[in-house]
């Protein structure tokens, strides 16, 4: 009897406009996109299968300027390569969804059909849209929700037959297979068609970032791939149960939504080279700017200042979940950290990866933490990270990833002309 093949995991790198405050002091150009130019080039030798802009709305925001406008960004990244993807992060709080779609429609013209949108509601910078104070959570998943839902039918407003060939190197439009959606609620009217052409993938793919429970089912309902915090193995069972099991619910195709994380590596190449690097790391850290990162953490409203470090936070300093109006996935995550009885030195610590996946170790450690996750089946996307610096470039090149495609877990080479395709994701809806 055979077995079904396995979806590959799928790799992931950062490439961004994003520039540390502390990185642009000592190199300048780091605001430029040559250096991502090379990361591109880099990622599809190494045939990873997506590069990954983030962004930030505000100015010192996170202790970076900011990040340049992550569609453009790739855009440019796309006249290098010819088979990543391109996730580009971008809010729907800001922005108005016919825009949306025309902006993602033409990153997925210009690349041939790489594009991917990381669909997110934001957590700072409504100074800069608006004179009043950030929407809550609530308010932001439900335009959010509004907003995925025009863009989705503003893409499938070109029927198959639309445009054809007209046999003489030219095209044909049926304009009786392009229809209006005739959208009217609560936040948005759009009569549409979408004025461009059809996408090479009919949509881009839907990543969505978010897991507080109006993130959940978000993703849920839309999303192809979800970008999450999971700390922990538990955590991450626990969060992949949830979301599919509401994705099944609204009738989504099966293993949907993947599950993608962030691989926070600390690589050595001898487990006693891996304790000295953590040491150092420890005894590096700024704990004064440790304490203002984990307010962060926690939502930002908490003062953290008097507490002593080699305690637990006392509970009744800690925020209501349901009070806070920035990210509350996150402060779910420390808010656990802090119940387990971890000090706030450690606490600090551990806010350097602001919740994400770390994990410490030599290549063929690392590679069996990974194996952990993609054999319990909470891990189709991996984002590795470290590209741009040579040394972290060389452990993940010549040392974890080859170590991942010798055990099976990584494939070898792209396996389609999209990135929908090379992501082997299930079809989309009939329209």
């Amino acid at each position: 009897m055979s077995t079904a093949r396995r979806r590959p995991l799928k790799t992931v790198t950062g490439v961004s406009g994003a520039v540390s405050t502390f990185a642009a002091a000592i190199d300048p150009q780091q605001s430029t996109v040559a250096s991502s130019i090379e990361i591109a080039k880099i990622a599809e030798a190494n045939k990873f299968d997506a590069l990954f802009a983030a962004d930030l709305l505000s100015f010192g925001a996170q202790g970076a300027i900011g990040a340049q406008e992550p569609l453009i960004f790739l855009s440019a990244l796309s006249a290098v390569t010819s088979h990543v993807g391109l996730i580009a992060t971008v809010t729907t709080t800001f922005h108005h969804p016919y825009n949306l779609a025309r902006l993602f429609g033409t990153l997925d013209h210009v690349s041939n059909g790489r594009a991917a949108w990381n669909a997110v509601t934001s957590s700072l910078g409504e100074e800069n849209y608006s004179d009043r104070d950030l929407p809550s959570p609530e308010e932001r998943y439900a335009r959010a929700t509004e907003s995925l839902e025009v863009i989705n039918a503003l893409f499938d407003s070109w029927e198959p037959g639309a445009l054809t060939s007209d046999g003489a190197g030219g095209t044909r439009l049926d304009a009786d297979r392009v229809r209006p959606i005739d959208h009217k609620g609560p936040y948005f009217t759009v009569k549409g068609p979408l004025n461009i052409p059809p996408l090479p993938q009919r949509r881009p793919v839907q990543f969505q970032a978010g897991q507080s429970a109006a993130g959940v089912e978000l993703g849920a309902r839309f999303a192809e791939v979800v970008f999450t915090s999971l700390p922990t193995l538990e955590d991450a069972v626990t969060y992949t149960k949830s979301i599919r099991a509401r994705a099944a619910e609204l009738g989504r195709a099966d293993g949907l939504p993947l599950i993608m994380s962030s691989f926070h590596a600390t690589y050595g190449a001898s487990e006693d080279e891996v304790r000295q690097l953590v040491r150092e790391q420890e005894e590096a850290t700024d704990l004064d700017a440790g304490r203002i990162r984990l307010e962060d953490m926690f939502g930002g409203d908490i003062d953290l200042s008097g507490l002593p470090l080699d305690k637990p936070i006392p509970a009744d300093v800690l925020p209501d979940v349901g009070s806070v109006n920035r990210r509350r996935g996150r402060v779910e995550i420390f808010s656990r950290l802090a119940a387990s009885g971890r000090t706030l030195r450690e606490l600090i610590i551990a806010s350097k990866d602001t919740g994400h996946w770390a994990v410490a170790g030599t290549p063929e450690q690392l590679a069996d933490a990974v194996q952990e996750r993609y054999d319990a089946g909470v891990l189709d996307v991996i984002s590795l990270g470290g590209l741009a610096e040579e040394r972290t470039r060389d452990f993940v090149v010549n040392g974890l990833l080859p170590e991942l495609r010798r055990r099976g877990i990584v494939g070898d080479d792209y396996v389609g002309g999209t990135f929908r395709d090379n992501l082997e994701l299930p079809p989309l809806p009939v329209r």
